[in-house]
């Protein structure tokens, strides 16, 4: 079955699955396979479910590409459904799937995958179920549009034609400086490409009757779409540096109505929002694309909360906030208190904002925000009259990869709000305010944090892993700072991470969890020295699969050996220093406003550090690990490293 087809399915929802769940029945009764839009190197993939009440079903998943002789095992999806989510405005309850994620394809390639289900108290119904489906191409400028070129304000040079005065005079039939400056229908069609030479465009927005089309709020409307396959084109000539600066005004460029927008090396500067593709409950666009751009002196870089967005392709920019440039400072906790500069101010919120489905933000360099990328807090996904989640409005399906953030005020990267198959993969985080990665809360799941780095987040540590959030996944990440405190949240599982403690909390981790199924293994633990308690796991009564109304069984433990014996939780798991690494040391707890460079430190680990081949393997993650078994952290030994921030072309 194609990903067009699975989706053409969707009348029958998967949130139609849980109504007719049979209570107490143990056995498995599976509908039919949902794909969910795919990015370029990954695919979603849901498996509505009956039965299983007692949550001891399993799914394998084999996938190939179409026609090749050879199978791969995927990462098994996770078993989701019933987990409460009840935190300000929202109120949700995923049903009863397996949902999961097929990671590092190829773009434009079509796949073949095979689930199958067992479950020991029987499976009503076929145990496999075959799909078929495409990844996304990377999209492109076609090959035979139109060309026009733009030339800022006084050029005097030889211009190419045909030629235009200003951004809007090519994108419109005319531009004007007066009343006028709306009247003019848009001249682009899909295909197209606009070339703009290099000057700085800023508009003489208050000077009625001059400048070049955007009068008083200085914004340029968009109004004109493209194609996935023939999108509209803006960008750089390649005769020099481009820089639209806005004169500080609210929103630089609008294009909330207008899909399949290309910019590609562009600079962007002097107002508060860069690009506003997207409003809540208004209007929006898809298939947005931003690469090798530059933001700088901006509020907001890009951003969308209307859930209709799709496709946006946010890839090797850089973006650089208005925070405070040489030294960290939070809005908000006890480490930040005593510092005469406390609390922040908010200057610049987020590098990049989004909501909807499809979206790849990837290899993006980013500093000196409140937030790095963050997924929009939107608040329940968006429903028919009858209830039902509209499945093209749905917060599925987005890769945030490649991204070197730091310098951040509060949070890296927020999860917060997603409702499944958002992938936070191979990012690298350094010096964070507060907590660096963040669900709070992910409604269901999945949200796979993996390969990740962190290092130097003084208030919170390193997880915001809260807010009653659920369905998380933490694999083979690197977190220089505790794991504190998180929770309440549900059906939460870590494996091969390394977790060392900075001495900013006693334990260096400590879980609160409302289900009994979440789980950890596999980890390597650097507990603070002298700390009285180094781990916590507070969950329901044993016997209890779930609980979401009473009060949890607290306990703390003061070693690994204790913590592992009384929860069966990391029993496979060891002790680790900053010995292990390379080059690594903690924060400086007494100068928690410092600056760390990554340069600084090398996380890869030495030949004899015991986290080597300590690992679990972890198929379509960890393929291709060097020794017996795959290495804790964020890091295999003998592998290529990860390339952080924009690549070369």
């Amino acid at each position: 079955m194609s990903g067009t087809r699975a989706l053409a399915c969707l009348a029958i929802a998967v949130l139609s699955a849980s109504s007719a769940l049979a209570q107490g029945v143990d056995a498995s009764l599976p509908g039919e396979v949902l794909v969910q839009p795919p990015t370029f190197q990954a695919l979603g993939l849901e498996w509505p479910l009956q039965g299983d009440a007692n949550r001891n079903a399993s799914v394998t998943i084999r996938y190939r590409l179409k026609g090749a002789d050879a199978w791969r095992d995927g990462l098994p999806p996770l078993r989701i459904g019933g987990e409460e989510t009840k935190y300000l405005a929202l109120d949700f309850t995923p049903p009863a799937m397996f949902a999961g994620s097929l990671f590092n394809l190829q773009p434009d390639s079509l796949y073949e995958i095979v689930l199958k289900i067992a479950d020991p108290d029987g499976v009503s119904g076929p145990v496999e179920q075959h799909v078929e489906a495409r990844t996304r191409a990377i999209p492109r400028a076609a090959a035979d549009g139109r060309t026009f070129h733009v030339y800022p304000q006084g050029y005097q040079g030889e211009k190419q034609q045909p030629a235009f005065n200003g951004l809007l005079a090519a994108f419109n039939l005319g531009a004007s400086q007066s009343d006028w400056f709306n009247a003019f229908g848009p001249r682009v069609r899909p295909g197209d490409v606009i070339e703009v030479h290099a000057g700085t465009y800023k508009d003489t927005r208050f000077r009625y009757g001059s400048g070049i089309g955007t009068l008083f709020d200085g914004t340029y409307y968009l109004t004109a779409s493209g194609t996935a396959e023939r999108p509209i084109v803006i960008r750089a000539a390649g005769d020099g540096a481009v820089v639209f600066d806005g004169d500080g005004n609210a929103v630089l460029f609008d294009v909330t109505a207008a899909s399949h927008i290309h910019f590609e090396g562009i600079s962007f500067r002097n107002t508060e929002i860069a690009i506003l593709a997207g409003r809540k409950r208004i209007i929006g666009s898809e298939g947005l694309v931003v690469r090798r751009s530059r933001f700088e002196d901006v509020g907001i870089g890009i951003t969308s909360d209307w859930s209709g967005s799709k496709n946006f392709h946010i890839a090797d920019n850089v973006f650089i906030g208005r925070q405070i440039p040489d030294h960290l400072m939070g809005w908000i906790g006890r480490t930040w208190q005593a510092f005469p500069d406390f609390p922040v101010p908010l200057r610049s919120n987020a590098a990049v904002k989004v909501y909807g489905s499809g979206h790849v933000v990837e290899h993006n360099d980013i500093s000196h925000f409140h937030d790095g990328i963050d997924h929009a807090t939107y608040g329940n996904p968006e429903a028919d009259a009858a209830g039902r989640i509209i499945r093209d409005r749905m917060p599925v399906s987005i890769d945030i990869v490649g991204n070197d953030i730091r310098d951040v005020d509060d949070n890296c990267i927020e999860a917060d709000g997603a409702l499944g198959n958002i992938r936070i993969l191979r990012n690298r985080c350094f010096n964070q305010a507060h907590r660096s990665l963040s669900a709070q809360p992910v409604l269901g799941g999945p949200a796979y944090f993996i390969g990740n780095l962190v290092y130097h987040a003084p208030e919170g540590g390193s997880l915001k892993f809260t807010a009653n959030s659920s369905g998380i996944v933490a694999y083979h990440n690197t977190f220089i700072g505790e794991a504190h405190d998180m929770g309440p949240v549900s059906n939460l599982h870590f494996r091969n991470n390394l977790f060392l403690g900075q001495g900013a909390f006693q334990e260096v981790f400590t879980v609160d969890t409302f289900t009994n199924y979440s789980s950890s293994d596999h980890n390597g633990f650097r507990p603070n020295p002298g700390a009285k308690d180094s781990f916590g796991w507070n969950s329901p009564a044993a016997g209890v699969v779930a609980d979401y109304r009473a009060d949890r069984v607290v306990r703390r433990f003061a070693s690994l050996r204790e913590f592992s014996s009384a929860t069966g939780q990391d029993r496979h798991s060891i002790e680790v220093d900053y010995g292990d690494f390379v080059r690594a040391s903690a924060p400086d707890p007494k100068d928690p406003r410092r600056f760390y460079a990554p340069e600084e430190f090398d996380f890869t680990l030495r030949p004899k550090s015991r986290a080597i081949d300590a690992g679990a393997v972890l198929p379509n993650v960890n393929d291709g690990y060097t020794g017996r078994a795959p290495d804790l952290g964020a890091y295999e030994r003998g592998r290529p490293m990860p390339l952080y921030g924009p690549r070369k072309e």
